[in-house]
This record gives C-alpha cells, sequence and structure tokens, in this order.
C-alpha cells in the first residue's frame, strides 16, 4: 500500500495526536517498510525540529485510530506513566461477526502471548507468564438481520491483541480478522477503530480528549 503522511489532528511543544490508517505499522524492524514512528520523525525533520518521537501506546497493523506520540522524553515520560496507571482512557468501535450476548458487559480473561506466531490466547487463571486482560462493552447497533454488530468497547488492560482475542474466544470475531476469525467474512482490514482517546497533557496537566470516526469499510456496510 501506498504510505502517505499521517493526518495530525492536534500538535504543541510536547505531544502530536494522530489518525493511524489501517495497514500501516505503530513500529516495525523491517527495511524499507515506513510506520508511524519514522513518519513523524521525517515530518518533524523537515519542520527543521529534533526528530525525537517517543512511542506511547500502539495499535495493531491492520487496525485505525487515533494515537498519542510525544515530542520529548519528558513528555513520553508522563505519558507512559499514564498509560501504565490505566488514566488513559481509550474506546473502540468494533464490527463483530453476530450480535454479543449479553448485548452490554464486560469480558475478563487471562492472555497468554506467543512471540513466535505473534499471536495471543485464552488460558486459565495462574498459567505462567499469562497477564489479564479486561474490557467493557455495548452493542451500538445490530446490523445484517443480526448477523453482525457495530460494538463500542472501553478498554481497560492494553493487551497484545485483546479485543480481537476476547470477541473471538466469546464466539465473536471480529469481521476481516483472518488471525483469529476464519468466520469473521472476508473484509480487509480488520474492523477496529481506535476511535477515541483522552489523557492529562504531560506539560500543563490539562484534560485532552481526541475523538475520529473510523474510515474502515465494514463499518460503513
Amino acid at each position: 500500500m501506498r504510505i502517505k503522511q499521517p493526518e495530525i489532528i492536534y500538535e504543541d511543544e510536547a505531544v502530536i495526536v494522530c489518525r493511524k490508517e489501517a495497514g500501516v505499522a505503530v513500529q516495525t524492524a523491517r527495511a524499507g517498510q515506513a510506520d508511524m514512528v519514522s513518519l513523524l520523525k521525517n515530518y518533524r525533520a523537515k519542520k527543521k525540529e529534533e526528530p525525537y518521537i517517543g512511542l506511547i501506546h500502539r495499535l495493531d497493523q491492520p487496525v485505525e485510530g487515533v494515537m498519542v506520540f510525544a515530542k520529548t522524553k519528558m513528555a513520553a515520560a508522563k505519558l507512559s506513566a499514564q498509560v501504565s496507571n490505566r488514566s488513559m482512557e481509550k474506546e473502540y468501535l468494533a464490527v463483530t461477526a453476530g450480535v454479543p450476548q449479553p448485548e452490554k458487559g464486560e469480558l475478563c480473561d487471562w492472555l497468554l502471548r506467543d512471540g513466535k506466531t505473534n499471536t495471543s490466547t485464552v488460558v486459565a487463571k495462574g498459567t505462567p507468564q499469562a497477564k489479564e486482560a479486561k474490557l467493557s462493552y455495548e452493542v451500538v447497533e445490530v446490523r445484517a438481520e443480526g448477523q453482525k454488530a457495530l460494538v463500542h468497547i472501553w478498554l481497560h488492560t492494553g493487551r497484545h491483541h485483546q479485543i480481537r482475542v476476547q470477541f473471538a474466544h466469546v464466539g465473536y470475531p471480529l469481521y476481516g480478522d483472518v488471525k483469529y476469525g476464519t468466520a469473521a467474512g472476508a473484509y480487509c482490514p480488520v474492523a477496529l477503530c481506535s476511535c477515541r482517546i483522552a489523557f492529562k497533557h504531560p506539560i500543563t496537566g490539562k484534560e485532552m480528549e481526541f475523538a475520529i470516526e473510523p474510515k474502515g469499510k465494514a463499518f460503513h456496510i
């Protein structure tokens, strides 16, 4: 895919808030493949600024959404602390195969990541190296005569592939997610969007909030 400059939603001396398009990696070691960090470093360099970009949180490559990056090491440390203490708010919209039951609830699981396959699996509590995963959700709209649903998700922990794994585990995989839900439909990319992020500004302490609408095909048919 052709990689273009990320859409900047907000920028000041400490942070850059932008939209990550689906298909773009947040950060990659692959030579010649553009990612969000390198694109933003180049963006700063072209403005004759120090090309520092602090990575605060991640989004899977096939997922779109709003992200915040730090422009200084101090800002990075303060924003990362908000991620660690779970005061940074993250909300998502997803399209699921089928309608989750109940239509409003919470998913609590233990996930184990496999670095060799780049996947995560729901495992029993107490499994070595497994991490607790929690999210809340609510069905916003039932579509296609009950064949799919638009779901609003509040993420309480930030585990590897968390939303995708947890919904697939309960039988409602996300559309387009061939990694975790082969029956989820032939859409690409994954029907998941980080639609809202809220945090305290690392310098001023002001409450900051940014929201976007998903562009993905599965959200609009």
